[in-house]
């Protein structure tokens, strides 16, 4: 009689267990990739460190480690090797490698407004775009000068250049009248040494139509014909790293100012703070039509062009095959 009672709980635990294994069977095993940011920990990259910390990346399948970036682990080094399946480079670095015969390509254009910015004080005189002719305006290398040339071509502008240094110490010195700026770093440096921004000009490239955007997500494209679905995963979560920052930015500051501190870099969390800001405006857009991670043809044609006309790169390299669309939000 007992025995007859049991049997269909024997029978459902067993049914239950076997479900169970089932189910485990079919799980897909993490797939383990390497990612390096351009530069050490700091609010630039604070998506990545987010989705790492709150385990994004495992739940799209992805078990990644994050190798720290720094002037002695060049990204694009790395990636090249395959001492790294994925990093963060500019657009203008990424059409340039293309064309230099590295088969890289982008899976994801994070930034889709440039940072980068001229500044002048107001007590200089320059209060408009024409003000700069004649005056000294302190440039970077040239990568960062194709958008300043083009700016003054365009408006017939005629300058001394200067070489400058990543420190704006000649700018609050005056040794220049016109400096370069990233929006979310050199600029909030002008800032912290005690000149108000009401008492600056600023000038955006891509308010004068020359949009240049930066930080991307790259892969060789060997990686991507090897793993499609792995690079998609990386790119994605990514993104769901950046939107949740979005949404939780005191969270997000605790999770990079870790990172900072653990890498023995100077914290300073109102500076990472304006850099996180900086970046929601700099990768989200007014149009929400335009997905979040997308390379717009408008803007590779132009940063393409520009590096074409000022003789860094021979070719063009074509769209479609630099460009591997991972979002689902509009049709191929």
């Amino acid at each position: 009689m007992r025995k007859v009672i049991l049997t269909p709980y024997l029978f459902l635990i067993s049914f239950f267990c076997f479900i169970a294994i089932s189910i485990s069977a079919k799980e897909e095993p993490l797939k383990k990739a390497t990612f390096i940011p351009q530069w050490a920990p700091q609010a630039q990259f604070i998506g990545y460190y987010v989705a790492y910390e709150k385990g994004i990346y495992k739940k799209h399948g992805v078990d990644l480690t994050i190798i720290p970036g720094g002037p002695e682990a060049p990204p694009s080094e790395l990636l090249n090797s395959h001492q790294a399946d994925f990093a963060t480079l500019w657009l203008s670095s990424g059409i340039q490698m293309r064309d230099a015969g590295i088969g890289l390509v982008n899976i994801a254009q994070i930034l889709q407004r440039s940072a980068l910015m001229l500044v002048a004080k107001k007590t200089s005189g320059i209060e408009t775009l024409q003000d700069i002719n004649g005056r000294k305006v302190g440039l970077w290398g040239p990568i960062f000068q194709i958008q300043p040339k083009a700016l003054f071509k365009k408006y017939d502008i005629h300058v001394k250049i200067i070489s400058q240094s990543y420190s704006v110490n000649l700018f609050l010195r005056d040794g220049v009248d016109v400096a370069s700026a990233m929006w979310y770093n050199e600029y909030h440096t002008i800032l912290n040494a005690g000149i108000n921004p009401e008492e600056l000009t600023t000038f955006f490239f891509y308010e004068y139509g020359l949009n240049f955007p930066e930080d991307g997500i790259y892969t060789l494209q060997e990686t991507y014909e090897k793993d499609p679905e792995l690079c998609c995963a990386f790119a994605k979560a990514s993104i769901e790293g950046w939107q949740y920052a979005f949404v939780h930015p005191e969270e997000a500051l605790d999770v990079v100012m870790k990172y900072m501190e653990k890498a023995h870099i100077p914290a300073n969390r109102i500076q990472q703070k304006w850099m996180l800001e900086r970046m929601k405006d700099l990768i989200l857009l007014e149009d929400t039509s335009i997905a979040m991670g997308r390379l717009l043809l408008d803007d590779y044609e132009r940063v393409a062009q520009g590096l074409k006309e000022n003789k860094l790169i021979d070719e063009i390299p074509d769209f479609k095959t630099f460009y591997k669309r991972c979002d689902n939000y509009a049709e191929e």
